[in-house]
């Protein structure tokens, strides 16, 4: 009877190690997968299937996966100046990866309300070659105070991005 209650225990541990995963009771930001780029497994072994939860960026901002998990997007807004701020990250979702696009810009989508804003390059400190880990981008929506849910898309190296983010709130008043 001892080797089944123990065969049962070692059961129920491995069950619950994989239930476990990523920790959803964090306060991060939640971002889902690009639905063209099908679920993926990124350098840190976290699946990047549709409501993966991120950690917060390197900025405080909501991270979205852009491209499998090649890169990342993290979404900033600064509603006093009505500037949302996008930095492109790496698949470790903390480096500066910086990019080059056809326009020098990305589009911020967002869902509610409705709108869209352009995001010009502003290079980083070091940053050349027409490259930038950084975007910025105005609209008076973004003055209104409330968690931001859209989509950050661009083109670079003749491929395509898309990504969504949604900002939650971080549970500290």
């Amino acid at each position: 009877m001892r080797t089944n209650e123990l065969c049962l225990a070692l059961g129920l541990l491995a069950v619950l190690v994989l239930a476990a995963g990523c920790d959803p009771t964090t306060p991060a930001p939640v971002a889902q997968n690009n639905p063209s780029a099908a679920t993926s497994t990124d350098d840190h072994g976290h699946s990047h299937g549709e409501g993966h939860v991120h950690a917060a960026g390197p900025h405080d901002g909501a991270i979205g996966d852009w491209g499998g998990g090649k890169f990342h997007v993290e979404f900033t807004v600064n509603h006093d100046t009505k500037e949302a701020t996008v930095y492109v990250l790496g698949s470790d979702e903390k480096t500066a990866a910086p990019v080059k696009t056809p326009d020098g810009k990305l589009l911020l989508t967002i869902k509610e309300p409705a709108f869209q804003v352009d995001l010009v390059a502003s290079p980083m400190e070091g940053e050349a070659d027409g490259k930038s880990s950084r975007y910025v981008g105005k609209h008076d929506n973004l003055g209104t105070v409330q968690e931001f849910a859209g989509t950050i898309s661009g083109e670079t190296d003749g491929t395509p991005y898309s990504g969504d983010f949604k900002e939650e709130p971080h549970g500290h008043e």
